[in-house]
């Protein structure tokens, strides 16, 4: 399946919508289980380490993922709406930027489709359309097209354990 990412030049929001062979119930326990979240998100080669993960209202989550060479890339963020399986609103921050202050709103829906499957529409919102623009220039669009097909994996495992 072919993931859709949308940045209109001049605006702060990048959309994403994708669609996955599952119930939106599964989706959504893809995105706040731990034991399945650290099995897909990230480009492949890169191990994922949760340092926190909080998935409710209010909860605060963090990880690492690291690459061949030791190289380590830091992200975390605030869930400020959990309501499964709908939606999950909350902050995202890549710990890597030499200043602080880069938050980006994002909010992750889940649609239910006929035949059991599930449409996820994401939104993030940047402070500015620079911020925005530096986030396409650096490969993000490859990152979740790889993490969305390891999900696809994921839940094909899933599924024949069932």
């Amino acid at each position: 399946m072919k993931t859709e990412i949308t940045a209109e030049p001049g605006k702060q929001e990048i959309l994403i919508e994708r669609e996955f062979d599952a119930p939106r119930e599964t989706i959504f326990k893809a995105f706040t289980d731990p034991e399945l979240y650290v099995q897909w998100l990230g480009p492949r080669g890169l191990t994922m380490t949760l340092e926190t993960f909080e998935p409710r209202d209010g909860g605060s989550w963090r990880y690492i993922q690291k690459d061949d060479a030791g190289n380590e890339f830091a992200f975390h963020g605030v869930n400020h709406e959990v309501t499964a399986p709908e939606r999950i609103i909350g902050t995202f921050e890549w710990e890597g930027l030499p200043e602080r202050g880069h938050v980006i709103l994002q909010t992750a829906l889940f649609e239910k489709l006929p035949g059991n499957r599930t449409k996820l529409k994401q939104q993030s919102v940047f402070q500015t359309v620079m911020d925005r623009d530096g986030m396409m220039q650096t490969g993000m669009d490859e990152g979740v097209e790889d993490s969305y097909q390891r999900l696809d994996e994921l839940l094909e495992k899933m599924k024949n354990k069932n």
